[in-house]
């Protein structure tokens, strides 16, 4: 029987009277945010709720005992409808994959796993996927929301690990662009799209597959008009970024993207790809390399907002580096093709990167402080420290601190402390008191994803045939 918790933090998300009149369009930044704004008053809610702590003081245990840790049949779950959506988090670990309420802790599930693993977003605030083995395996987090006029409803069931796997060879990565999913498998060079919205605990998962020339270590982006930018190389080097029509016929290409690694979108649906001498911007069906200053300056891990025209990057420039710190990030105006550099007061590691929900760009740094800088002047605008210094591991497969924004709450993971804490985005002025909420976590934390429980783009209108038909509200 799933676990309802009643806490004051879900005291905070049931005040919203059931129904409440929303204009649901999914497919913008702004009406995300607005379904979604409540949390930020809810985390601090939880924080209420731990008897007076100070923020980043944990607020409740981990409810070990009360989790789910026996396999579920997801064909045999209750659902209970909710009063608003009910973000979950995952949260890998060695041996498995943690399950919680997002904004108090609260343990749901605890999901045995195999080797190591990492999350990706299934696309519809519902499913995660986890890198497993050779394949992608679906995780359902258990909660969901459904449009229905001008309000949506909203759900929750047990979190499930089910036995749906997208295969292939060494799994990379996965993204979400256009209502249309694609895996890329670097051990054979094959990408598999699908439908995030037919996702399903209980279904066999339908996927489109594109093989490439050559296996490499490589990305696709979907998008609507059936096209996909796709980067090809081989096992030893890749530079090139392309477009293919819904046909598999080239549209553009670009061969001056050595190293070519890791995709944002922008505003206006602009895709950058990362490069060892710049960056690659798509624009409709044209692709245009962007030459950094210096010979050498990797971008490759970037995070991107349908809200601003500016990709935030990583910056690394000695080419000789084992594993290189770097103290300064890139911001890339796609519509303009500069690049600006920003250097910071500290190091940060590939799970550092993030953007809030007006585009503003965040890096959490070595020295345990998030800062937030404004996009377009490259200013830091907010300090806000979370966690105790640390150092990036040499093994990038080893446990770090991590950095997860969903709306307007920014989710910090700290391994050395056991700990998840809570930025509220909108509190960032006001430094440390912006940690409006933390808990302790009974594993050390790896990897983390929010699964937000909104209604997703594409999501049927409740009544239809979504599986709920008879349900009487």
């Amino acid at each position: 029987m799933p676990h309802t918790p009643d806490t004051p933090a879900h005291a905070a998300l049931a005040s919203r009277a059931h129904g409440t009149p929303t204009t649901p369009a999914p497919s913008t930044s702004r009406a995300r945010r607005a379904a979604y704004a409540p949390l930020a008053a809810v985390a601090a809610a939880a924080l209420l709720s731990g008897c007076g702590q100070g923020a980043g003081e944990a607020t409740g245990a981990s409810g070990a005992d009360e989790a789910t840790t026996a396999a579920v049949d997801p064909s045999d779950r209750e659902t209970h409808e909710a009063a608003g959506a009910n973000p979950r988090v995952a949260v890998t670990y060695d041996g498995g994959v943690l399950v919680l309420d997002a904004l108090t802790g609260e343990q749901l599930a605890d999901l045995p796993t195999e080797g190591f693993t990492r999350l990706n977003q299934g696309g519809d605030n519902r499913h995660l996927f986890l890198t497993e083995g050779d394949s992608f395996r679906l995780l359902d987090a258990g909660t969901w929301s459904e449009p229905h006029g001008d309000h949506n409803h909203s759900y929750t069931t047990d979190p499930v690990l089910s036995d749906q796997r997208i295969e292939g060879s060494h799994p990379g990565h996965l993204v979400v662009h256009d209502g249309t999913a694609a895996a890329f498998f670097d051990g054979d060079g094959i990408v598999k799209s699908f439908d995030p919205t037919t996702l399903d605990a209980t279904a066999a998962i339908s996927t489109d597959d594109l093989t490439l020339p050559d296996a490499h270590h490589g990305v696709a982006v979907p998008r609507e008009d059936g096209s996909v930018v796709l980067t090809e190389g081989t096992e030893d080097s890749r530079s090139t970024v392309l477009i293919q029509d819904a046909d598999g016929e080239e549209i553009a290409r670009t061969d001056d993207c050595p190293g070519v690694h890791g995709e944002a979108v922008a505003a206006d649906g602009v895709i950058t790809l990362g490069c060892e001498n710049g960056i690659v911007i798509v624009d409709g069906d044209s692709i245009e390399h962007i030459a950094a200053d210096v010979d050498y300056a990797r971008i490759g891990n970037q995070a991107g907002s349908d809200a601003s025209p500016v990709v935030l990057g990583d910056y690394k420039t000695d080419p000789d580096a084992e594993q290189e710190n770097p103290t300064q990030v890139s911001l890339t105006d796609t519509a303009s093709g500069e690049i600006q550099v920003v250097d910071l007061p500290a190091s940060y590691a590939f799970r550092s990167l993030g953007r809030g929900p007006d585009g503003e760009a965040m890096v959490l740094g070595d020295d345990g402080t998030l800062r937030v800088i404004d996009p377009d002047s490259g200013d830091i605008t907010a300090e806000v420290p979370v966690t105790e210094a640390w150092d990036e591991p040499a093994d990038w497969q080893q446990p770090m601190p991590s950095l997860t924004v969903s709306d307007d709450l920014a989710f910090v993971s700290d391994p050395e402390a056991q700990r998840i804490s809570i930025v509220d985005l909108t509190k960032t002025e006001d430094g440390a008191e912006a940690v409006v909420t933390s808990y302790e976590l009974p594993q050390v934390p790896n990897e983390v994803a929010v699964a937000s429980g909104a209604v997703a783009e594409g999501a049927a209108e409740h009544g239809e045939d979504n599986g709920h038909e008879g349900h009487d509200h």
